[in-house]
C-alpha cells in the first residue's frame, strides 16, 4: 500500500510526484491518458517508489487508509468530474487535495458538498513552477485542521526550505489556501509588470542593450531588490536566440497571456471594497498588450514629441531601482490588505506573518523584501496594509522623489508605467487627509438624492441644489 496518490501527470503533477518519492514516500499515480502514465513510469520515475495505475478503482485500492489523494488536474470542471469519479470508491475520513489554481469560491463549494459524505478536502495553492514542484515549492494548504494533519509531514518535507523553516504552513479554514495562492498570483502580476515597465524605460530612454539591462538587473538582484523575478529577468536579458543571433527577449511578441488569477484578485478587491489600483493596473497592462494590431495602427497616426533633455544615466538607474522598491511594497500593501479583509469576512483565520514566511522560498514572488514586511506585520497584526508604521513610511518617503522622477520621465517619452503611476497615486491618496470625494458626493446628491454627511455635525443630509 502506498502513502499517497496523485492524479494528473502534467508538468507540475509529474514533478510533485517525483518530489514526494525523493523524500522517502511511496506514490500511486494515475492519469486520464494511460500513455502519459506509461511514459512517466518508464522514464522520469523509473527506479523510484512510484507505482502506475490505469483505472480509478485499482488506483484507490493501492492507497493506505485513510487515503490521501492529490489532484493535479486543470482547475474548474475537470476537478468536479474527477471528484465524482473518486467518491464511489472512497470511505469516510479519506482526503482529497486540489493542487491546482482553483478560484477559491469553488473550493468553498466543494468543501461544503463533501462534508455530507464525510470526505475531507484541502484546497492547496502550489507556487514555484516546474522547478519548484520538483525541488521544493511554496505550499498553501487550506481546509479543516483535521484534513491538514493527515498530510502535514509529507507537505512539510516536500516544500522549499529556508532559514525560517519549511515553506508550508496550515493557511486557515475553508478555502483559505486557494485564496492566498490567488493573492500570491495577483501580487506576482504586479511585480512582473513593474519590472517590465523599468525594462521599457531602460531600453527606450537610456537606449541600453538587452545585455546592459541584464547587468543592471543582476546588480539589483544583489541588493534590496533580490528576488526570483529579478533573477530570472537578468537571465532572460542575456539569453540569445540561436536562429537569429538576437536577444531572445527581443523576438518575443509583446502580448502577455494570463490564466485568471490576477483578474480574480482584482474582482475580490472590488467586491470587498479594498483599494488595489496597482494590482488592477497590472491586469489591465496584460489586457492592453493583447491589442497589438490596434496599438501598431495608432502608433503610426501620432507624432511623439520627446523632451530634448540630457539624462544622468546613473541617476536614472538608481531612481528606477528606488521606484521598483516603492512599487513592490505598495503591491504587497494592497495584496495583504485584501488578505486581511477576506480572512475576516470568511473566518479564514489567516496568519499573515506565516504566509510571508512560506513565501520566502520556492514561490515566484520570493524576495528579500519579505523579511522587512514580516517585521512590520509582527509589530502590529492589524496593520495589514503596512502603511501605519514609521519604518514603512520612511522607506516610501525616502524613495518618493525617485518615483516622481521616473513617472515624469516615462510621460515625457510616452511610456506607459501603469504600476509605478498607480503605486504613487495610491500612496498619495492614503496619506491625504482631504480628497475631492466631497464634490463627488455632492454630484451624487444633486442628480440622485443620494444624501451626504457633513464635517461639522452628525446626521445624513440632502440639498435641493436648484
Amino acid at each position: 500500500m502506498t502513502d499517497i496518490g496523485l492524479i494528473g501527470l502534467g508538468v507540475m503533477g509529474k514533478n510533485i510526484a517525483l518530489n514526494i518519492a525523493n523524500k522517502g514516500y511511496s506514490v500511486s499515480v494515475y492519469n486520464k491518458t494511460s500513455q502519459k502514465t506509461k511514459n512517466f513510469v518508464n522514464n522520469e520515475a523509473k527506479g523510484k517508489d512510484i507505482h502506475a495505475y490505469y483505472d480509478i478503482e485499482s488506483f484507490i485500492g493501492s492507497l493506505s487508509k485513510p487515503r490521501k489523494i492529490l489532484l493535479m488536474v486543470k482547475a474548474g470542471e475537470p476537478v468536479d468530474n474527477m471528484i465524482k469519479k473518486l467518491l464511489p470508491h472512497l470511505d469516510k475520513g479519506d482526503l482529497i487535495m486540489d493542487g491546482g489554481n482553483t478560484y477559491y469560491p469553488d473550493t468553498t463549494r466543494r468543501i461544503n458538498e463533501l462534508k455530507e459524505t464525510g470526505i475531507l478536502y484541502l484546497g492547496m495553492g502550489i507556487s514555484g513552477g516546474e522547478s519548484g514542484a520538483l525541488n521544493g515549492p511554496s505550499l498553501m494548504p487550506g481546509g479543516s485542521r483535521e484534513a491538514y494533519d493527515l498530510v502535514e509531514d509529507i507537505l512539510l518535507k516536500i516544500a522549499a526550505q529556508t532559514e525560517a523553516g519549511s515553506c508550508c504552513t496550515y493557511i486557515g479554514n475553508g478555502s483559505a489556501g486557494h485564496f492566498v495562492k490567488m493573492l500570491h498570483n495577483g501580487i506576482e502580476y504586479g511585480m512582473m509588470q513593474g519590472i517590465a515597465e523599468v525594462y521599457d524605460i531602460l531600453r527606450k530612454v537610456l537606449k541600453l542593450s538587452a545585455k546592459e539591462i541584464g547587468d543592471v538587473f543582476e546588480k539589483w538582484n544583489g541588493g534590496e531588490l533580490n528576488s526570483f523575478l529579478m533573477e530570472i529577468s537578468y537571465k532572460i536579458m542575456r539569453h540569445m536566440d540561436e536562429e537569429t543571433g538576437k536577444p531572445t527577449v527581443e523576438i518575443i511578441l509583446d502580448k502577455a497571456g494570463q490564466k485568471g488569477t490576477g483578474k480574480w484578485t482584482v474582482q475580490t478587491a472590488l467586491d470587498s471594497g479594498i483599494p488595489a489600483p496597482s494590482l488592477s493596473a497590472a491586469v489591465e497592462g496584460r489586457i492592453l498588450s493583447y491589442f497589438k494590431e490596434d496599438r501598431t495602427n495608432l502608433s503610426r497616426k501620432i507624432i511623439k514629441k520627446h523632451v530634448e533633455t540630457k539624462y544622468d544615466k546613473e541617476k536614472i538607474i538608481k531612481d528606477l531601482e528606488n521606484s521598483l522598491l516603492f512599487s513592490n511594497l505598495i503591491l504587497f500593501s494592497q495584496g495583504l490588505w485584501i488578505m486581511a479583509e477576506i480572512s475576516k469576512i470568511n473566518d479564514f483565520d489567516i496568519n499573515i506573518s506565516e504566509v510571508l514566511k512560506i513565501w520566502k522560498g520556492g514561490c515566484i514572488i520570493r524576495a528579500k523584501m519579505l523579511d522587512f514586511l514580516r517585521e512590520i506585520i509582527d509589530e502590529d497584526k492589524q496593520n495589514a496594509n503596512l502603511l501605519n508604521n514609521e519604518k514603512t513610511l520612511k522607506f516610501l518617503m525616502d524613495k518618493l522623489d525617485s518615483v516622481k522622477n521616473i513617472t515624469n520621465i516615462a510621460k515625457d517619452f510616452y511610456i506607459p508605467a501603469l504600476v509605478h503611476n498607480t503605486a504613487l497615486d495610491y500612496f498619495f491618496s492614503m496619506v491625504e487627509e482631504n480628497l475631492p470625494a466631497n464634490l463627488i458626493q455632492a454630484q451624487r446628491d444633486f442628480f440622485g438624492a443620494h444624501t451626504y454627511m457633513r464635517i461639522d455635525k452628525d446626521g445624513v443630509f440632502h440639498t435641493i441644489w436648484e
